[in-house]
C-alpha cells in the first residue's frame, strides 16, 4: 500500500532528522549498498532517496571505472570515495556488481570470485573498525516478473528512456545472477555489514523498508565488536642488514662514484617502469636522526620529477581525522609507472600512534592485519613495494642530536619531540620488533639498513630499490 502524504512526510522529516544530527556530531559514517536484479526501481529509489536526505551530506557513486581508476589498485576507487564521519555514501552495486557481474559472465572463475568476496569482507571490516556503518540491500525479482517489468516500461513513453541495452543482457542472465548472488550475499552477511533483501511489487514499500533502515543507521552506530583474525601468525622479522664495508667508511671519491653509478642504474631501470605501467610504492621508516631524507633524496634524485612525489606522513590532518585511518594513504598511492615516496608510513598506526597512545591497544593490534592486507592489494595490482627500516645505534644517535644542535642550518632537524622520544627508546624498540615480526611478509619484506655510516647506508637503499626494480622486470618480461 502506497505511504499517505502524511506518513511520507513523517518519514522523510524523521530521516532529515537524523541525518543532521549525525552530520553535527561526527560520531560515524553511513555507506548504503543498493544492489539487486534489474528493473526492480534501483535507479527511482536511489534519486528519491537522495531528494530525502541532506544531499549537500551524502555523494551517490554509480561507478563505472575510470582510465585513473585503471591506473591504480582495484580498492583504491573505493577508498577514495569512503564517506566522512558525518556523511553518507550510497553506491550503486558497488564492490558487489563488479564481482558479480564479472563471474556471471565468467569473466572470472570460482577461485577469484572467492578472493574477492575475502576481499570485500576485509575492506568492511576495516571499515567498521573505524566508524562506519554499512547497510546492504538486495533487491529481488523473478525471471518472469522482471520481462513483464522491463516491457511495461519501454511500453510507457514516460519511463521508455530508462531502458537500454544493458537492462536486456542483465535480464538475460537473470538465472546466472540468481546463481551467484545467494553465495556472495551469504559469504559477506556479517554483524557489522549485514545483507537486507527485499522483495516487493511497490516501490513505496521498498523505499519504506531502505529508509526505516537507513534511519537505525544514522541514530544506531554498530557497538559489536569484531574479533581480531584468529589464524593471524607472526612472519618472523628480519635480520639487520650488514654490508661488509659497514664499518669501513668510503672515501668521499669512492662514495660519489658508487653514488653516481647507484642512481644511473635507478633512472633506467625507473624509465623501463615508466614504459611498463608498472608502479611503485617505497616506504621509510626508522630511528630519529637515522637519516630517511637523506636516503629519500639520494632516490628521488635519480627520478624524473614528473613522475615521483614525496609524502611526508605527519599527524593526521581535521579532514582525515574524519575518516578510516588508512584512507589517506590509499588515496596517494601512485599511477601506474610512478613512483610514491613515504617518508614515514602507515606504519605509525604501530609505531608512534602505540607508543604515545594515540591508538587504543585494539586498534593498533588489529592494524598488523589492515596493514598486510593493504600491502597485499599493492602487489596484486603489480606494484613494488619496498619497506625500510633505517636502524641507528643509540650511541650514534646522541651524536647526531649533538651535532644538530650546534649546527645553526641544521637546529630545525632537532625538535623537543626527538629527545622525548629518545628517552622512550625502550617502548619503540618493542613496537618496532613486534612491526617487524608481524609485517615482515614474502610479499613486502621488511629491509633494515645499519645506517651508523651514512654513505653506506645510502648506498644499501639505492642497491636495495635497484633489485627490487630489477626483479620485479624480470618477472614481467
Amino acid at each position: 500500500m502506497p505511504m499517505t502524504h502524511h506518513e511520507e512526510k513523517a518519514r522523510r522529516y524523521a530521516l532529515l532528522k537524523a541525518q543532521l544530527s549525525m552530520a553535527k556530531h561526527q560520531d560515524r559514517a553511513v555507506v548504503l549498498v543498493v544492489a539487486g536484479h534489474a528493473a526492480t526501481y534501483k535507479s527511482l529509489l536511489v534519486n528519491q532517496l537522495n531528494h530525502w536526505l541532506e544531499n549537500r551530506q551524502t555523494e551517490v557513486h554509480a561507478l563505472a571505472p575510470s582510465e585513473e581508476d585503471r591506473l591504480r589498485p582495484y580498492w583504491w576507487r573505493y577508498w577514495r570515495r569512503v564517506p566522512a564521519r558525518g556523511r553518507v555514501g550510497v553506491f550503486v552495486h558497488g564492490w558487489y556488481g563488479d564481482a558479480l557481474f564479472a563471474r556471471a559472465e565468467h569473466r572470472i572463475q570460482a577461485g577469484a570470485f572467492e578472493d574477492r568476496l575475502n576481499e570485500i569482507n576485509a575492506f568492511e571490516a576495516t571499515l567498521a573498525h573505524d566508524g562506519v556503518v554499512v547497510i546492504k540491500v538486495w533487491l529481488d525479482i523473478g525471471a518472469e516478473q522482471q520481462a513483464k517489468r522491463l516491457q511495461a516500461m519501454k511500453a510507457d513513453p514516460a519511463q521508455a528512456w530508462q531502458i537500454n541495452e544493458r537492462h536486456w543482457q542483465r535480464h538475460a542472465q537473470h538465472a546466472a545472477i540468481d546463481r551467484y548472488a545467494k553465495p556472495l550475499r551469504e559469504a559477506t552477511h556479517s554483524p557489522h555489514a549485514p545483507w537486507h533483501r527485499i522483495v516487493s511489487e511497490s516501490p513505496d514499500q521498498q523505499l519504506c523498508d531502505i529508509t526505516a533502515l537507513l534511519q537505525d543507521a544514522l541514530t544506531q552506530p554498530s557497538s559489536l565488536p569484531i574479533q581480531p583474525d584468529p589464524n593471524r601468525v607472526q612472519t618472523g622479522a628480519p635480520t639487520l642488514s650488514r654490508s661488509k664495508n659497514d664499518d669501513k667508511k668510503p672515501s668521499k671519491s669512492e662514495y660519489l662514484e658508487a653514488l653516481t653509478a647507484a642512481q644511473a642504474r635507478l633512472a633506467y631501470n625507473h624509465r623501463r617502469c615508466l614504459e611498463r605501467g608498472i608502479p611503485v610504492v617505497l616506504a621509510f621508516e626508522g630511528h630519529d636522526a637515522a637519516g630517511k631524507g637523506g636516503s629519500i633524496h639520494r632516490v628521488t634524485s635519480a627520478l624524473d620529477a614528473r613522475f615521483y612525489r614525496v609524502h611526508s606522513i605527519a599527524a593526521p590532518s581535521d579532514e582525515e581525522r574524519l575518516q578510516p585511518w588508512l584512507w589517506r594513504f590509499w588515496r596517494r598511492l601512485p599511477q601506474d609507472g610512478r613512483v610514491a615516496v613515504f617518508d614515514r608510513t602507515w606504519y605509525g598506526r604501530v609505531l608512534v600512534e602505540r607508543v604515545e597512545g594515540f591508538a587504543e591497544e585494539e586498534e593498533w593490534r588489529r592494524a598488523y592485519r589492515e596493514i598486510n592486507h593493504f600491502e597485499t592489494q599493492l602487489l596484486a595490482h603489480g606494484a613494488v613495494v619496498g619497506k625500510f627500516f633505517l636502524a641507528i645505534s643509540k650511541e650514534e644517535q646522541l651524536k647526531r642530536f649533538k651535532a644538530r644542535a650546534n649546527t645553526p642550518h641544521k637546529q630545525h632537524k632537532l625538535t623537543d619531540e626527538d629527545w622525548r622520544n629518545r628517552k622512550r627508546w625502550g617502548e619503540y624498540q618493542r613496537a618496532i620488533n613486534d612491526m617487524l615480526a608481524h609485517t615482515h611478509t614474502p610479499g613486502a619484506p621488511w629491509h633494515l639498513v645499519n645506517t651508523d655510516q651514512k654513505r653506506c647506508a645510502r648506498l644499501a637503499v639505492l642497491d636495495h630499490v635497484n633489485r627490487l626494480l630489477e626483479n620485479r622486470l624480470e618477472n614481467a618480461s
